[in-house]
């Protein structure tokens, strides 16, 4: 079913807006997948905040033109899927991890901060820890020295309590 002009402006607007929010595009095609996949796909992206479409490759070439993305236009062709994400590794990674289980799903190029990036590029993007797991590592090592404090302060009131009752 093909779109009127005015249903193409209001893709192409949506879409322009999630690229203005967007650090990561990743592109990723989709040949001969089942509906089943694809939906698994959606909720996957939803749930890590991902925008997920697919769109007809010249509506998305406007969308993201006279944008940092603007260099992906070239990859546009064949059946695409379009990974927009906020945060910078989301979009690589939740393609990236689903092209592991289905292998219809292949990611064909991606950009990160005004750069375009290759298969590998952006797999090597996907491998990048999470910004929620980057906190975590953080909070772990800013927690260490706390917590062996008090781990060497409870060692010491446990031998002086093992010293006054053997006493």
């Amino acid at each position: 079913m093909s779109l009127n002009l005015d249903d193409k402006k209001a893709v192409v607007a949506e879409i322009a807006a999630e690229v203005a929010k967007a650090q990561t595009i990743v592109i990723a095609e989709y040949r001969g997948i089942e509906v089943s996949s694809m939906t698994k796909l959606r909720a996957q992206a939803r749930e890590k905040g991902v925008f997920l479409r697919v769109l007809k490759n010249t509506l998305a070439r406007r969308a993201v033109a006279g944008t940092p993305f603007e260099g992906l236009a070239e990859q546009m062709v064949g059946p695409l899927v379009y990974s927009i994400s906020e945060d910078a590794v989301a979009a690589a990674k939740v393609l990236n991890d689903f092209a592991k289980v289905d292998q219809k799903i292949s990611i064909k190029a991606g950009a990160y901060d005004g750069k375009v990036l290759d298969a590998a590029a952006v797999q090597q993007l996907a491998s990048i820890p999470s910004r929620e797991e980057l906190l975590a590592m953080l909070l772990g090592v800013m927690q260490a020295p706390v917590s062996g404090m008090a781990r060497v302060l409870a060692a010491v009131a446990a031998q002086k309590q093992g010293e006054e009752a053997a006493v």
